[in-house]
């Protein structure tokens, strides 16, 4: 007997194994992380378009590993808040840097402050997200949709001045020309949809692709891979416009099926 514990049970606790599909999911978590701490490092060396590029890729790793883990059956507690800690790196603090030197820098320490507010926006997301989580009231339509902006979209769509930059489409950073005032104006805007309770549509309710239409979502995934390969800020520019086009419509969808829920609860009460 061991502190209160026969031997024998003491081995058995210390040398379990843990199942290889509990470690997968957070292996890619941990590669996310990793893309994002190198965003850092490239935006501290001057690198902006691989900065993006990284927090890009992270992004996708972010939706992937949720995914692996639910296909695996190997979603975890310690998956969940190790997933959080990573979001709020890759997608809070890497980009506010990389906003920080691209342009917002210009503004000295006004510019500091619209970074330190896009960053914990980004916080509060996350946290209000991880709470959501165990509501079990919530209506099984909402699961089709984000309240706030997603972390990973609020960091590809936040980023978007940056792209511009990158691309030479945007005037010469500066206080005079105005154009790091927008930019400030922009970032803020984005640190308000993450924090606020807009819906946003949820790619996690996609399921399966109706027979009829495979070939046309193949030619589209290609399509997409290859302007992504070959104009990799031009496409992250396009999906910036294309979800912020998305919001309106996200909007009217969620109250739509909030009013017909109330329709339905509306005899039962009566």
């Amino acid at each position: 007997m061991v502190g209160g514990l026969p031997t024998q049970v003491q081995r058995r606790l210390r040398f379990s194994g843990v199942p290889l599909r509990l470690l997968i999911p957070n292996v890619v978590t941990l590669v996310a992380l990793c893309a994002g701490l190198t965003a850092i490092r490239f935006t501290v060396e001057g690198l902006l378009q691989w900065a993006v590029m990284a927090i890009a890729a992270a992004a996708v790793l972010d939706g992937l590993d949720g995914r692996i883990a639910r296909a695996l059956k190997g979603t975890s507690r310690f998956g969940a808040e190790l997933d959080s800690l990573a979001d709020f790196i890759d997608f809070g603090v890497a980009p506010a840097i990389i906003l920080y030197f691209s342009g917002l820098k210009q503004l000295g320490g006004l510019g500091w402050l619209v970074c330190l507010v896009f960053a914990i926006a980004c916080a509060l997301r996350l946290a209000r997200f991880n709470v959501m989580l165990d509501d079990p009231d919530a209506p099984a339509w909402t699961k089709g949709f984000f309240v706030g902006m997603p972390a990973p979209a609020g960091a590809v769509v936040g980023l978007l001045p940056v792209y511009i930059s990158v691309l030479g489409a945007a005037p010469s950073s500066g206080v005079g020309d105005g154009w790091a005032g927008l930019e400030a104006a922009y970032v803020l805007g984005v640190a308000l949809l993450m924090a606020s309770r807009v819906p946003h549509f949820s790619g996690k309710s996609i399921g399966r692709v109706p027979r009829e239409y495979v070939a046309a979502a193949l030619i589209g995934v290609v399509a997409a891979l290859l302007s992504i390969a070959y104009f990799p800020l031009q496409a992250l520019v396009a999906l910036a416009a294309f979800y912020l086009g998305s919001i309106p419509f996200a909007i009217r969808r969620f109250k739509q099926l909030e009013a017909g829920q109330r329709r339905e609860a509306a005899p039962s009460s009566a």
